[in-house]
């Protein structure tokens, strides 16, 4: 198996961190211009003559897009961060913002971007212990995070399972992982954002949301727990607290577990005939969908289930609980036998007991830079027949170049599900699944068949509603931190349901008015960003966002892949 294939098989743990990359968002009342930092002159700015300029130019992880913007900036602190967006603001030039440089799509490498700041020197992570709080600023990896989090203070985020992916995007959209049944979404403990904002005059401010804020300010925070990015400012820092937590910084965030029990199933396609494969998902929906809740037994588990394509030869489901529950062993073997037994084809089995610590920093790491394409839903049912026999057929489809695609399923429920829709911007708080439909290749002469493989399979899925999850009792719509262009175009989203809608169901409207306040010349935008109600009427540029919004009569933006 080649190195592009065996690493498929670590994409269950990465797609669960991924985020969309650009780290822009908003902040509330007022504290600080650009002029009052004595780091704002400080930034290292690189044009394309400049030999570093190609090193940040290709961070971003998808190698379908490579940016050429007339400069970056590589930013220390949150002064430099508003000096290069008034800069930008006042002469109309297209911002984008890296982080950790996940993006599934090219919102931060568009062409249209002139201006791309760059966070990834903006690492530190602290307890500032008059606030009571936790600051981690906007460019520090996951990895990072759970490391600094764990080791000084015994305490972590609930995120995702990539260790590079850059917090900045990641907690954007919302933010989940292995923990999440356990203990609910990255931004269901958030407490606060610092952001750099521009007025309608171009002026950049450093400003602070809180979940304690009111009027504007409160809406600038519910915002950024799952707007997503590059939407109303530049977030330089995230301030974490549990609602309700009280005691010392140990007491302040969530625990992990010290060590993880997990067992691993695993499937040949060879041995699977049609009834099997279709019996081995009945069997996983089945089960998932009556332990959900928080209140199951198994409502502290982690759960994927991977299908790769036939051209790669396996299916595993992967399963975790905490080592220290007093039924880890019996839990974990009553669902290995509860997925098993209705299947009838030979299997594999292995069951591990890890730290916790190197669960999520070891293994195989995704080094960037093959091409991909994903595609999200989030699921409120198991697949039924009809689409069980979808999967079946497609995974089947196209021979050896192939081998690396695949759909992932990722148990959600439990703890994300005890949050009021309307409490955050992750409006999707009845969901069983996140699914992620993906195409990977190295060649540039695949892209079209690639790109034709995913999308096919995705609108065969979706062929009841018009090509994509439109939210209904078995959809809730896709997640954002997994950005899809295609939802924007009509010719593949021929729902007549705009993408806001399958991003952000309900809060869209609530959205656009924090977009009108806090970004009024609309600088912080991409194909998929909250639009403003009304044009900007400033004669700037707009890019690709500018033209019918969504909701209103006229097409939707066209896909730039």
């Amino acid at each position: 198996m080649s190195p592009l294939a065996r690493l498929t098989r670590r994409r269950l743990l990465e797609l669960s961190a991924l985020s969309g990359g650009a780290t822009l968002l908003g902040g509330p009342a007022a504290s600080a211009s650009a002029a009052t930092d004595p780091h704002a002159q400080g930034a290292v700015v690189l044009e394309p003559d400049d030999p570093r300029y190609g090193e940040l130019t290709t961070r971003g992880h998808n190698g379908r897009f490579t940016g050429s913007p007339d400069a970056v900036h590589l930013v220390a602190s949150a002064g430099q961060v508003a000096r290069a967006v008034e800069e930008a603001a006042r002469a109309r030039k297209r911002v984008a913002v890296r982080s950790g440089g996940h993006c599934f799509e090219n919102l931060v490498d568009d062409p249209a971007v002139r201006v791309l700041i760059d966070v990834s020197e903006m690492t530190d992570v602290s307890y500032d212990p008059r606030r009571r709080l936790f600051a981690v600023e906007a460019g520090a990896t996951l990895g990072r995070v759970y490391r600094t989090l764990y080791l000084r203070w015994g305490v972590t985020l609930p995120g995702g399972g990539c260790p590079t992916v850059g917090v900045g995007g990641h907690v954007a959209g919302g933010g989940y992982g292995a923990l999440s049944r356990r203990y609910g979404l990255v931004v269901d403990h958030l407490h606060g954002v610092e952001v750099v904002v521009t007025d309608r005059t171009g002026r950049a401010r450093l400003v602070t949301a809180t979940r304690d804020s009111t009027g504007a300010e409160r809406d600038l925070w519910w915002a950024h727990t799952g707007g997503g990015g590059g939407n109303f400012g530049v977030v330089t820092r995230y301030l974490f607290r549990t609602p309700g937590a009280t005691g010392g910084p140990g007491e302040l965030l969530p625990r992990p577990p010290g060590a993880v029990r997990s067992v691993s199933l695993g499937w040949q396609w060879r041995d699977l005939d049609r009834a099997a494969f279709a019996r081995l998902l009945r069997a996983h929906g089945d089960w998932h969908r009556r332990h959900i809740g928080s209140g199951s037994p198994y409502g502290e588990l982690s759960s994927g289930l991977t299908l790769g394509h036939r051209a790669n030869g396996l299916i595993t489901v992967d399963a975790a609980l905490d080592a220290s529950h007093p039924r880890a062993a019996e839990l974990l073997d009553a669902f290995a036998a509860a997925l098993t037994g209705p299947v009838g084809a030979p299997h594999t089995s292995t069951t591990t007991t890890t730290p916790w610590l190197k669960s999520v920093l070891g293994g195989v790491q995704w080094p960037g830079g093959a091409r991909f394409k994903s595609k999200s839903t989030l699921l409120r049912k198991p697949w039924d027949d009809r689409q069980i026999g979808v999967l079946h057929d497609h995974l089947g489809r196209g021979g050896e170049e192939f081998a690396t695609a695949a759909v992932y399923l990722t148990f959600l429920g439990g703890r994300i599900n005890d949050v009021p829709p309307e409490a955050t911007a992750m409006a999707h708080r009845d969901c069983l699944f996140s699914s992620v439909h993906e195409a990977l290749w190295g060649d540039e002469e695949q892209t079209a068949r690639q790109l034709a493989w995913v999308r096919d399979l995705y609108r065969e899925l979706h062929a009841d509603t018009g090509g994509v999850p439109v939210p209904n009792d078995a959809n809730s719509g896709a997640y954002v931190n997994y950005p899809d262009a295609d939802l924007a175009d009509p010719r593949l989203n021929t729902s007549g349901v705009p993408w806001s809608t399958l991003y952000h169901r309900d809060g869209y409207e609530r959205l656009r008015r924090v977009k009108e306040r806090w970004d009024p010349l609309d600088l912080f935008r991409h194909a998929l960003s909250v639009r403003p109600a009304e044009p900007a009427s400033d004669g700037a540029d707009r890019g690709p966002s500018r033209g019918p919004l969504p909701g209103r009569s006229g097409a939707q933006p066209s896909s730039s892949a």
